[in-house]
């Protein structure tokens, strides 16, 4: 290799390191939407996810997801030790398999709208921290987590949306997300024994869309292992 050629290549590493670390916030965020969902495909998104929701000394629990996001239609199927139940929401009405009166707890079609944005956030990032209330901290910290370097995104959420306090982790080559975590608050203050950390391992593509295969739950606080969610 001539002289040239090395003096090339080094120019060019320089000039993509430099690059690497003058990176927005905004930059990463679009980066790893152009990774998972690389032709725009999850605001019409219409598919099936078949997730089995593993826990230790449990036993696993398994979802069938529907979901019509430009008709605004969710219906979830959960089958546990042989105990089946449904909830479906069509806009605004819903039904679910059981007695929408529960004392003391969220009725079933309150799980119905908590399944349904809890799935639809989940499944749905990075694109969802375009959302309307996301506010996308400017820095963007390069950090060391489980052995592994990251760029790490902060996000705070407008009150009406929520209260906890999150970060996103994303590998610097390719800007896959593959860590999440979040934390309690107090008027932006984080509770730091609080909240929970999730390792995302393997892709699993549904209508063109990169989804992360296995979900791993974390306590923040000691470390505790939660279950994995397993897009099957």
């Amino acid at each position: 290799m001539t002289k040239f050629y090395v003096s090339a290549l080094l120019s060019l590493l320089l000039v993509t390191i430099a690059a690497a670390q003058n990176i927005t916030a905004s930059e990463v965020l679009d980066s790893s939407i152009a990774f998972h969902d690389p032709q725009g495909k999850w605001a019409g998104f219409k598919g099936v996810l078949d997730i089995t929701m593993e826990i230790p000394m449990g036993s696993p629990r398994k979802s069938k997801i529907h979901i019509d996001l430009p008709n605004e239609k969710f219906h979830l199927i959960q089958n546990r030790d042989s105990v089946t139940t449904s909830y479906t929401l069509i806009k605004e009405k819903c039904s679910t398999s059981l007695k929408d009166s529960i004392s003391g707890k969220r009725t079933p079609c309150e799980t119905a709208k908590l399944y349904k944005n809890y799935y639809s956030f989940l499944y749905g990032l990075p694109m969802k921290l375009k959302d309307p209330g996301a506010t996308i901290d400017s820095k963007v910290a390069r950090v060391d987590f489980k052995g592994k370097r990251y760029l790490k995104l902060r996000v705070d959420y407008d009150a009406d949306v929520g209260t906890d306090i999150w970060y996103f982790y994303f590998d610097p080559t390719t800007f896959a997300m593959e860590v999440y975590q979040f934390f309690k608050s107090t008027d932006g203050t984080i509770k730091k024994d609080s909240g929970e950390y999730i390792i995302l391992t393997g892709l699993k593509e549904i209508n063109n869309i990169k989804f992360p295969k296995e979900r791993a739950w974390y306590y923040n606080s000691g470390g505790e292992y939660l279950g994995t969610d397993i897009l099957k």
